[in-house]
């Protein structure tokens, strides 16, 4: 859990906060100003905030606004004078959880965290999804066409087929989608038709029942059912094989769906939303893909712009990646350099946002240096040839050096930190990857289920997976 952040110019409020909450075993962090708290939300987050209104600088309020606007899930309790209702009022209005008129009695402000807390902790699931949200990011014209169709769709159910190069960001789209609608308190299922073998897709999509086949020695739910009265994604649709697009023609024509040996027609309650990065129109005329299942998922069209179609996004997204790995991974916050912005304004970027946010992450990682340069860039984004073993000796030239950096600040234990930040690594990257599928990540990985997850647990990762 991460820790409750005090804020209040008084440090006798603190001081009584702090004893109170330690008492409890509650975790904490103390700010003496809203600028400060303000600051260090940029690279860690609280589970609730408690915070005075009238400060030096920025006030209570204005941290609340920053917080609701970037956060709303984080539960925030607002202290204020007796007389200061209309800032209470206001408060409440910001978003506040609640409001604690000082002089208050301490167990009743421990309380009011402790609800807080169980508050923060039930929302986290949607905290997750509200974090994903905000990866989708833009200024460019291109971009703000496909915030404006979100907002269009919000209240529709529409079927949506989504159309963008791989690594636009066609799943966080859709995710938006979901969570915009009036199916957002339902479950929002995804799967890529194109990564699950041809013989285990029909039964991941439609279930089976028990001794359908060898091995099915129960029933088993498929995505449809999964995703009931919610939103089930279908990325890469036009890699579907035929024989299932058959089946899912049939379902979005009469509404009902058979699990795998079934006979009980099951009713679909779903709303669909597809993306795939291949001309479905083409594939349609080269007879790949059926005409009347493309009309049926083509009812609204989106397009998500590759990276180098809104080049003037990319300094804005490289900042929020590299502030969002140094808050995933622990390390110290990077910054981009002018001449290293514009320098990576000019790539192409087949890989599009992802390959921009790997990057980010690789930055976060190996940079020595807080400034990244254009120097500090990996090889082959330099320019320069990059067989393995040139990465390799690049990649132990920037270890040795964080090493030697450690010594010469006198630090202990240097084999032990180093060693959890590799793990850190090793386990956010390969779940980033999977989409936060443990038993993927694991075999990636070459451990076993059991292992990662011990991992994530000892690394403190249960609430920074994808």
């Amino acid at each position: 859990m991460k820790p409750v952040w005090i804020i209040d110019d008084d440090r006798s409020i603190r001081w009584v906060l702090e004893k109170a909450l330690a008492r409890e075993n509650i975790e904490f962090k103390s700010f003496s100003t809203a600028d400060d708290a303000l600051f260090a939300l940029d690279s860690s987050l609280p589970q609730v905030v408690v915070s005075d209104i009238r400060m030096p600088g920025s006030s209570g309020l204005d941290f609340l606004q920053a917080l609701h606007q970037r956060h709303p899930h984080i539960p925030a309790i607002i202290m204020t004078a007796y007389s200061d209702l209309e800032s209470a009022v206001s408060a409440f209005q910001g978003g506040a959880f609640e409001y604690l008129p000082k002089p208050f009695d301490i167990n009743h402000a421990v309380e009011l965290i402790r609800r807080a807390l169980e508050q923060s902790q039930r929302k986290s699931g949607g905290a997750e999804e509200a974090e994903a949200a905000t990866d989708i990011l833009g200024h460019a014209p291109a971009m703000q066409e496909v915030f404006r169709a979100i907002g269009k769709l919000a209240q529709s159910q529409a079927t949506v087929l989504i159309n963008g190069e791989s690594g636009t960001g066609k799943e966080l789209v859709a995710r938006a989608l979901h969570r915009h609608s009036t199916r957002a308190g339902k479950p929002f299922i995804a799967i890529n038709t194109a990564a699950i073998p041809k013989d285990l897709l029909e039964s991941e999509l439609f279930g089976h029942e028990r001794g359908a086949f060898t091995g099915a020695a129960a029933t088993r739910h498929g995505r449809f059912e999964q995703a009931e009265g919610g939103t089930l994604f279908l990325d890469e649709i036009g890699d579907m094989p035929a024989d299932l697009q058959t089946r899912l023609l049939r379902v979005l024509s009469d509404g009902n769906f058979y699990r795998v040996g079934g006979h009980q027609p099951i009713k679909a309650n779903v709303r669909i939303i597809t993306a795939t990065h291949q001309n479905l129109d083409e594939r349609v005329k080269q007879g790949l893909f059926r005409e009347d299942l493309f009309h049926r998922l083509n009812v609204i069209r989106l397009r998500l712009p590759p990276l180098r179609e809104r080049r003037a996004d990319i300094p804005l997204l490289a900042k929020y990646f590299l502030h969002k790995s140094a808050r995933e991974l622990g390390v110290e916050q990077k910054q981009l350099s002018e001449e290293a912005l514009r320098f990576l304004a000019a790539q192409d970027f087949p890989g599009n946002v992802r390959q921009l946010e790997n990057l980010c992450h690789w930055l976060a990682v190996m940079t020595p240096s807080q400034r990244i340069e254009i120097a500090d860039l990996p090889p082959e984004w330099r320019g320069e040839s990059a067989s393995d073993a040139a990465l390799g000796g690049d990649w132990s030239a920037v270890l040795a050096q964080q090493v030697g950096l450690a010594l010469q600040r006198g630090e202990d234990h240097i084999m032990g930190k180093l060693a959890a930040q590799f793990e850190r690594t090793l386990v956010l990257q390969a779940l980033h990857h999977t989409g936060g599928r443990r038993i993927e990540a694991a075999i990636l990985l070459g451990i076993g289920r059991n292992t990662l997850t011990r991992k994530i647990q000892e690394l403190g990762l249960e609430n920074q997976e994808p």
